[in-house]
């Protein structure tokens, strides 16, 4: 059966319609005729190094098994330590991607030379008082901790957490009498586990994660300081795509929803 020129054309343009939605649906369409279709790389591949202040460390752990099974191929290796002495690591070099600090200080060192990208707030702690398990010396308040026969222990004030607290001592017009001075919050807990001393005051965080080894007593609001992360890209990082990556990450995915289960606070309300 012959068809008419007009049949003829309509019946082109179907064809040329139905190629076209058939491009449409396609995944991978080549950008010029020939091209090889390429597809969008995944920023979470390859390994990076994150230097994070140890009171991070429960939560981002958590968080990478989580990226690790999401992200085949991925992995980061982690150095806890308290924040001040990450940042002296990034300074004299030490190789990175992501550093994490529990304070906005010790980030501007690294910032006022260049050292990283902008630096995003992640995160928000509060501080606790830490006791032994059932609280045997019954210690309620701040000003318990000056009371005979507690042997306090703290951070020392280059730590965010110690710098905390001594912010607490001024708004409170209390001075603390430590037994000894730590280097990151870890060794303030270990001190407190270990029974070389019986209180410290530490994140909440740090309570929740010492589970039953220790027991907490809150600090009122009125009375307490809110610590403040931030997170950034190291800008000398071999993997930038993934540093970049885990930062987002650390704000509003995976790891985020980590850290509130862990206890933290989320950030503040821009």
């Amino acid at each position: 059966m012959r068809m008419s020129p007009r049949t003829m054309v309509v019946g082109a343009a179907a064809a040329l319609a139905l190629a076209a939605c058939d491009s449409t649906s396609s995944t991978t369409t080549p950008t010029a005729p020939g091209a090889t279709p390429t597809a969008t790389p995944d920023p979470f591949s390859g390994a990076i190094t994150v230097l994070a202040a140890s009171s991070l460390t429960s939560a981002f752990n958590t968080a990478e098994t989580g990226l690790e099974s999401t992200n085949p191929g991925f992995k980061a290796t982690y150095s806890f330590a308290g924040s001040q002495t990450l940042v002296t690591e990034i300074i004299n070099g030490a190789p990175a991607d992501v550093i994490a600090t529990a304070d906005t200080s010790t980030m501007a060192q690294l910032t006022a030379k260049n050292l990283v990208q902008k630096p995003v707030t992640f995160c928000q702690n509060k501080l606790e008082i830490a006791v032994a398990p059932g609280n045997p010396l019954g210690i309620t308040s701040l000003v318990d901790l000056n009371k005979p026969g507690v042997k306090l222990v703290i951070a020392d004030p280059s730590v965010p957490v110690g710098a905390y607290v001594a912010d607490i001592e001024t708004s409170n017009n209390i001075t603390f009498k430590p037994v000894s001075l730590q280097l990151s919050v870890a060794a303030v807990i270990e001190q407190l586990e270990s029974g070389d001393a019986n209180a410290a005051l530490v994140f909440v965080t740090d309570v929740m994660g010492a589970g039953s080894k220790v027991s907490g007593v809150q600090i009122p609001d009125a009375q307490n300081k809110i610590g403040t992360y931030q997170i950034a890209a190291v800008s000398a990082s071999g993997n930038l795509a993934a540093a970049e990556a885990f930062v987002t990450a650390a704000v509003s995915g995976p790891i985020q929803t980590a850290l509130i289960t862990a206890g933290f606070l989320p950030p503040p309300a821009s």
